[in-house]
């Protein structure tokens, strides 16, 4: 069975949001000062593939950007229970 390449996500990116992927990723992969770089790598990664998933499906990129005139009301502070 063939498999598809790792990258096949990329595709569903507009080429603006691809060009911001390939800046963080260099970015990300110079920073001198990132402990675990290779973790932070990773969630970028993640991050951008989760992005191209809402490119690709669009019902939940409809879902996700649509306004539909709700207040959900006020946001706690992080790390306010």
């Amino acid at each position: 069975m063939m498999q598809k390449a790792p990258d096949w996500w990329l595709r569903y990116l507009p080429a603006y949001d691809m060009q911001d992927f390939f800046d963080e990723l260099v970015n990300a992969l110079g920073a001198p000062a990132v402990p675990d770089k290779t973790a932070a790598v990773a969630q970028l990664i993640t991050e951008w593939q989760h992005t191209a998933e809402v490119y690709a499906d669009p019902k939940l990129k409809a879902a996700l950007t649509a306004d539909n005139g709700e207040d959900y009301g006020p946001v706690p502070e992080p790390g306010a229970a």
